[in-house]
């Protein structure tokens, strides 16, 4: 059956979005560590087991992939990684356990710090849970430290996973335990100080002797655990070929724990049924819409009706299936009585919350994960259960994002006295909607107020006369719907005519990419003139995406006016326009010219269209006297230096006088600018210094990011691509810092240094980012793909599914650059010298 998830399985209120449950929830608590890459990793994720669908590779997989990683193996990478843990932990039950037999000793005097009754409700199966994990290490351990590629090791695990049942009955004594453990400390002060602060001893190799923790932090370490556990397995899973004898034991204990996670990790989901307040009169229906309202410090997403003389805002109710479905008011202004107030009236409106873009950045892997998954079981004829259970969970996603990215206020009030907002993405959307309310108000309009049974109707009619039907996600469109471009658009917006006065201006470029429409791209404002002149190239990366809208501004500089408020866009809107990227005719080489009319001004753009496997291709120069498109050792020996020259003096200039710039490498530079420094750069001409302390900051930093990305082979070389695609999707902590480590040991010197000289570059970037806007993530968003996509040959063999995959593989390069900045400092001498790299707490 094809479902469409559209108006009847969402709850709009966005109750039932990803089950994060708020800080201290009366659900039992779940913690889930596994990287982006693999969300959800309790048995939910992995519904029926089939998520789990191991690649049996030896080592680093095929031929070519092992030599990548000169023999590293996965098997025993994820081993040693998870044995370090293990280790942690034994130290952190040990540290539990320390505490408890002097407390049993005084209990039974007559000054007793803890009864009996509490000390075994506190310490309830910690004792146990030691003893299996001493055992399992115990075992373990010498298989890992004498290896060879036939040791068997599933039989332990099996056995871990059988002893499980010690785990429910600690989880479900934990939140007894807790409470326990929190009167006695307020009851008890010499409990008080021996909870606060019980030593953990650090592990064998670290320079640490102990580490202070709380007893409530340790006493959430086994629950933690349990799902760590089941990551490695997930892991070891996809690095044992299907026919080692271990492979049905560890199938059989990854079966055994997902489905204990599943059992203790029940949210109880709270449907809200919504109240019904009832609505009526035959009015036309002007526009309708879906749009995210704050209310009551929460994001919903409400369906927006404008009648001929009123705004009604209304969620669908949940109905049984094959029931009619209806709407429910939440609220209605009559246009006579609605105003628009300005961004210094509405000092009083909540402030608005926005998440992250690493969070936004996050969820859009996830989708694109989905997305190659679903491409996949399509390919393979996979089991309509198997895509449909996969379109549910991109429609969850996809739900979210809509819910959560839109930051633009667009705030309505009602005379009579209540204020409403609502949060949208584009200030396109933003203009038509209050275009279309203001036109109506045009007309001699009456205040009214509805009777009960007035609104009963008028709501009634708004589903019968709804233009929008189903949410604004890709997962609601047909199969045989365009799927929109993928790639990179160049557009180059020339100039403007048709103004009647001179004016500061601008425009803006937005694109659609996940249903929704983002601004991409903003000119330089073109001061007092009625023709501007603005000759700017973009380049905007494309997702999907199927139109482009262009939107003119007039620059306010009235400083009453500019509000408090990062999203509020004071600047009047002078113009818009919008035209559909159709995929034949952008799909040329050459420039194709056009003109935007709006409101009697017209805009002159050019634009051309680079698919993604296009845009990634990475020429060597002809001439190797050069920088660009030179290899890095062939530079960095000519100039006698450890980090090419072109790197230092961008970073340089940037740390000089670009750090504080807002969007600092996501904002194109001027693309003449680029090449004129490219030039330069390449001539090893004298004038550069000077040249450089003149440019633009945006193009000098657009210079260093056309450097690695015409870099003959990527900063972090094609040979080992494969092993750090491998090395970020594992799931066990100590396991991926392991391999990522020794991956960078790894890279040849010249390349090593210089990435370690960005890396420190880019984290002083994203050290101002309340002032640059630019995350540690946004940067590993913009260097990730510049710093790893592989060369030429490479990369032929992504080349299948050209949109999906890619967007997955660029993804997951930004999870890798991502990896290394959030890291702490890696020193080029620590990192030769260290063998192994364990983190210390796991």
């Amino acid at each position: 059956a094809d479902f469409n998830y559209g108006a009847d399985e969402y709850d709009a209120e966005g109750n039932e979005e990803p089950k994060a449950l708020p800080e201290g929830s009366e659900t039992m608590p779940y913690i889930d560590e596994s990287p982006t890459m693999s969300p959800q990793l309790s048995a939910r994720g992995q519904e029926s087991g089939d998520g789990v669908s191991p690649t049996p590779t030896d080592g680093l997989g095929t031929g070519g992939e092992r030599d990548a990683g000169k023999g590293l193996e996965m098997r025993k990478l994820v081993l040693s990684g998870f044995l370090a843990s293990e280790e942690i932990y034994i130290n952190q039950l040990e540290a539990l356990l320390l505490p408890m037999k002097p407390l049993k000793a005084t209990a039974t005097t007559s000054q007793p710090v803890l009864t009996l009754q509490q000390i075994e409700t506190i310490f309830y199966k910690i004792q146990d849970i030691y003893e299996i994990h001493k055992e399992f290490y115990d075992s373990l351990c010498p298989k890992v430290q004498q290896w060879d590629s036939n040791v068997t090791m599933g039989h332990l695990f099996q056995k871990l996973a059988s002893q499980l049942g010690v785990y429910k009955a600690f989880v479900d004594n934990y939140k007894i335990a807790l409470e326990t453990a929190e009167k006695c400390s307020q009851s008890n002060y010499q409990f008080q100080k021996i909870s606060e602060e019980l030593k953990v001893k650090g592990p064998k190799d670290s320079k640490e002797s102990h580490t202070s923790v709380t007893m409530e932090a340790l006493l959430y370490k086994p629950i933690d655990r349990v799902t760590r556990s089941t990551l490695v397995l997930h892991d070891l899973l996809k690095h044992t070929p299907a026919d080692h004898p271990d492979y049905p034991l560890l199938q059989d204990a990854l079966r055994i724990s997902q489905n204990f996670l599943s059992s203790i990790n029940e949210d109880i989901d709270p449907r809200r049924t919504a109240v019904t307040t009832p609505k009526g009169e035959t009015r036309q229906l002007v526009k309708d819409g879906f749009l995210v309202e704050l209310s009551e410090g929460s994001r919903k997403l409400r369906h927006v009706f404008l009648f001929t003389d009123v705004l009604l805002c209304a969620k669908l109710k949940k109905t049984a299936v094959g029931k009619h479905q209806q709407y429910d008011c939440k609220w209605y202004v009559p246009l006579a009585d609605l105003v628009f107030p300005s961004p210094e009236e509405s000092e009083h409106c909540p402030q608005v919350h926005v998440i992250p873009d690493h969070e936004l950045e996050d969820m859009k892997m996830k989708i694109s994960t989905i997305k190659s998954e679903m491409q996949k079981e399509k390919a393979n004829k996979g089991q309509s259960r198997a895509i449909e259970r996969l379109k549910k969970k991109m429609f969850e996603n996809e739900f979210w994002l809509l819910l959560n990215s839109p930051a633009i206020p667009f705030r309505i009030h009602n005379r009579n006295g209540k204020s409403y907002l609502f949060l949208l993405s584009s200030d396109y959307e933003r203009s038509e909607w209050r275009e279309a309310i203001q036109r109506l108000q045009k007309k001699d309009l009456q205040a009214f107020v509805l009777s009960s049974v007035e609104l009963q109707v008028l709501t009634g009619s708004c589903f019968k006369l709804r233009t929008v039907h189903n949410i604004p996600v890709t997962s609601n469109k047909d199969d045989d719907e365009s799927p929109g471009l993928y790639g990179f658009l160049h557009v180059i917006v020339h100039s403007a005519k048709g103004f009647k006065q001179s004016a500061n201006l601008y425009c803006t470029l937005e694109v659609d990419s996940f249903g929704y429409f983002v601004s991409k791209a903003k000119t330089r404002v073109f001061r007092d003139t009625t023709e501007p002149q603005w000759n700017e190239e973009f380049e905007i990366e494309l997702e999907g995406s199927q139109s482009l809208r262009i939107l003119c501004y007039e620059k306010c500089y009235d400083k009453t006016k500019l509000n408090k408020d990062n999203n509020e866009i004071v600047d009047k809107i002078m113009g818009k326009g919008q035209i559909q990227l159709d995929p034949q005719a952008v799909q040329t080489k050459n420039w194709h010219m056009d003109v935007i009319e709006m409101n009697g001004i017209k805009v002159e753009f050019s634009m051309k269209f680079t698919s993604r496997d296009m845009s990634l291709k990475r020429t060597p120069s002809k001439k190797q006297t050069g920088v660009f498109g030179v290899k890095i050792s062939v530079v960095t020996k000519r100039e006698r230096s450890k980090v090419p020259y072109i790197v230092r003096q961008c970073v340089e200039e940037v740390e000089k006088r670009g750090i504080e710039e807002v969007g600092i490498y996501r904002i194109s530079g001027v693309a003449t600018d680029i090449q004129a420094l490219k030039a330069v750069f390449d001539a090893n001409n004298k004038d550069i210094l000077v040249m450089l302390s003149d440019m633009d900051i945006n193009a000098i930093a657009g210079t260093l990011k056309l450097y690695f990305r015409e870099l003959p082979e990527p900063l972090l070389t094609d040979r080992l691509y494969p092993a750090f695609m491998e090395g970020i999707a594992l799931s066990d902590p100590a396991a991926k810092e392991n391999c990522m480590m020794h991956l960078l040991r790894s890279l040849p010197d010249p390349n090593l240094i210089t990435f370690l000289f960005l890396l420190e570059h880019l984290k002083r970037v994203a050290e101002k980012e309340p002032i640059n806007k630019m995350s540690l993530h946004n940067l590993a968003t913009v260097f990730g793909p510049t710093l790893l996509r592989p060369s030429e040959g490479e990369s032929k063999a992504h080349l299948t599914l050209a949109s999906d995959i890619w967007s997955h593989d660029v993804m997951a390069q930004v999870q890798v650059l991502l990896y290394y900045l959030q890291h702490p400092p890696i020193s080029f001498s620590e990192l030769k010298r260290n063998t192994l790299y364990f983190s210390t707490d796991v």
